[in-house]
């Protein structure tokens, strides 16, 4: 089946698959958990098979890392598709209603966004995130992975089309691309498929940006950041310096960049300096941290690069205002963190940071779906559409207006001869 084809059943399939119910859905869900782990011998035998390839052809670690998909992520995978399951069904909550006058009534009801188109990393577990996601949403999914995970997304791919077809879902509901051509020609299909999320490198989203006339929903970087305040508790700052970066370094919320307030520098600086050092950490710093721990000298472009990677750049700042101002030039939009004990600074962070995600106290990587108990995401969105930070099942849908009347004309209230009345009635 060519891409053309493809869109065309998925469209077709968009509309079966938005007006199940959430019974239907969830059994289908359970299923589909059910049947990774009964054949799991042949999900990790393609893993394999990606591993081996990819070590033999020496792509870059953090691509390594991410292309893993052992007994633990199945695992993790298959938990949270029972937790999706239990979740509320998205589709079909009545959002607000307002009596426009009386037997005139209006109601902003959920509903499914229809076909998206998935194009993501490494990852194989976010097949299953992704394609999950659609099923409880009632969309219908294109999905394109990245040629080093070919093997394990195939065979994920096709239990998961097997088993929801066989169990009530629509046929061409999701279907696996297999080639960057294939993904290339998705983006002229604007009749059929109503949103792109793209996952894959900066050079490769800005690409889809510009050459599509389908909205598109994702972010190109994850430089994020964490800002330790003057204030900073010097073992709750290790701590948190220390899961931004270190707890899963290949990820787009991961900390790259840590700035420290002057004031704080001498004192949380060599405790996280040894922290990261057990991690085999590369520290690059401007001149002022060069001064009080050992690292490499910090380029301009270092504050612009997420590297994904064993590497941190650290900046000392004078203030609050130049911190944000700093994250607010440098930045994607991603995810920021101020470690403070001033409440007021803190609030003065989380209002004036433009990112998506902002936090207090906590480490970076909690910006994720299913730790926001979304039942995991499809991606995390920077732009400014109807779905920013991570994007779960409500990023998945839309509403649309249901008017329901008994003969009402326009006319009338042209006329004078009826007036509305416009109550809120939720």
């Amino acid at each position: 089946m060519n891409t053309l084809h493809a869109a065309q059943a998925a469209k077709k399939a968009s509309i079966a698959a938005g007006v199940l119910n959430a019974a239907q859905k969830n059994k289908i869900l359970l299923a589909c958990a059910d049947a990774l782990l009964r054949r799991s011998p042949e999900i990790l035998a393609a893993n394999k098979i990606d591993m081996e390839l990819a070590e033999k052809t020496k792509i870059a670690a953090p691509l390594i890392k991410r292309l893993l998909f052992n007994n633990e992520k199945l695992t993790e995978s298959v938990q949270g598709i029972r937790a999706l399951a239990v979740l509320p069904d998205p589709v079909g909550k009545v959002l607000s209603v307002t009596e426009l006058d009386l037997g005139l009534t209006l109601e902003k009801v959920s509903c499914p966004i229809g076909v998206i188109g998935v194009i993501f990393e490494s990852r194989p577990d976010a097949l299953i995130q992704i394609a999950s996601l659609c099923l409880k949403s009632g969309n219908a999914v294109l999905l394109k992975g990245g040629a080093e995970a070919r093997e394990t997304n195939k065979c994920l791919a096709g239990i998961i089309q097997d088993i929801t077809v066989r169990e009530g879902m629509p046929m061409g509901w999701c279907t696996l691309l297999e080639n960057r051509e294939e993904a290339v020609q998705m983006l002229s299909l604007h009749e059929y498929i109503d949103m792109i999320i793209p996952r894959g490198s900066n050079e490769f989203v800005r690409y889809i940006m510009n050459n599509t006339k389908i909205p598109v929903l994702g972010h190109a970087d994850g430089i994020c950041h964490v800002y330790f305040d003057d204030s900073a508790e010097t073992e709750m700052s290790v701590s948190i310096a220390r899961d931004s970066k270190c707890q899963y370094t290949a990820v787009c919320n991961a900390a790259e960049t840590f700035l420290v307030h002057e004031k704080a520098a001498k004192r949380v600086l060599p405790p996280i300096a040894r922290a990261l050092s057990c991690t085999e950490m590369v520290i690059r710093g401007c001149s002022r941290v060069r001064g009080i721990i050992n690292a490499e000298e910090a380029s301009e472009q270092d504050w612009r690069t997420e590297y994904l990677d064993s590497i941190i750049s650290i900046k000392i700042v004078h203030s609050l205002e130049e911190a944000v101002s700093h994250i607010n030039t440098y930045g994607s939009g991603h995810t920021d963190s101020i470690v403070s004990a001033d409440a007021d600074n803190a609030r003065q962070f989380m209002r004036e940071v433009r990112s998506a995600n902002v936090f207090w106290n906590c480490s970076t990587r909690f910006s994720d779906g299913y730790r926001y108990g979304l039942g995991a995401e499809v991606g995390v969105s920077t732009s400014k559409l109807h779905a920013r930070g991570p994007v779960g099942l409500e990023g998945l849908t839309i509403y649309k207006w249901l008017l329901s009347g008994s003969g009402h004309i326009v006319a009338d209230y042209v006329s004078g001869a009826k007036k509305f009345i416009h109550k809120k009635i939720l």
